[in-house]
């Protein structure tokens, strides 16, 4: 499902102008993601919850110079859906 076919669902479905959808959907995305930037964990109960993870430091390796590169620990975003939208 595309954002365009979400944003006619919701619409449809709350009885909404497909403009409030998609002020509704970027709002709760835009949070989510300052959330996560911030640190937090948000959990939303039946659906699931977001959080950052952060995977270890790694050496890479310059295809063309053979020069050993340092990766950083990068944080990820990172998802695990609840038990009920796991049986749907």
């Amino acid at each position: 499902m595309t954002k365009a076919e979400f944003v006619d669902k919701l619409a449809e479905k709350g009885k909404i102008t497909k403009k409030q959808a998609s002020e509704a959907i970027n709002l709760i995305f835009t949070t989510v993601a300052e959330g996560l930037v911030a640190g937090d964990e948000i959990s939303i109960p039946g659906f699931g919850k977001f959080s950052v993870a952060l995977r270890k430091a790694r050496t890479g390796l310059n295809p063309q110079t053979k020069e050993k590169l340092k990766f950083l620990k990068p944080k990820l975003p990172s998802s695990q859906r609840q038990r009920l939208l796991r049986i749907r």
